[in-house]
């Protein structure tokens, strides 16, 4: 009787042990399961927010590209202006070259005829 009860014992040992380990496994997997589904949460977060940064660095490139071009059409607004004021500065310029030029022709002539009027005068004072 005493082998029976040692063997009874042991029975209920084993089914402890088992009970026991299939209690570990049982939270085992479900710790596994619950890290596994943070993970797969936080992976979904991460790339929703990795989408929000790239449409948000988009939107910022075409910002900047839009800037930009209405920066380069004001310069080349702004040069054509200068561009026409050199244009205009250069025929004036030109002009005043000629009314100056004209005007020392002008002169030059007056001062020849009266050169030419006082060498008649004393030559015809002479005669």
């Amino acid at each position: 009787m005493a082998s029976k009860k040692k063997v009874a014992k042991k029975k209920a040992t084993a089914r402890k042990k088992r009970s026991q380990v299939s209690t570990r496994k049982g939270v085992a997997t479900r710790k596994r399961n619950d890290l596994t589904s943070r993970l797969k949460e936080d992976l979904k977060a991460t790339k929703e927010a990795l989408r929000a940064a790239r449409a948000a660095a988009r939107e910022e490139a075409k910002l900047t590209k839009a800037a930009a071009k209405a920066e380069i059409d004001l310069l080349k607004e702004q040069l054509k202006v200068a561009q026409k004021r050199e244009q205009a500065l250069l025929k004036l310029g030109e002009q005043k070259a000629r009314m100056m030029w004209q005007a020392g022709a002008k002169w030059e002539k007056e001062q020849l005829t009266k050169i030419q009027k006082k060498f008649k005068s004393k030559r015809q004072a002479r005669r």
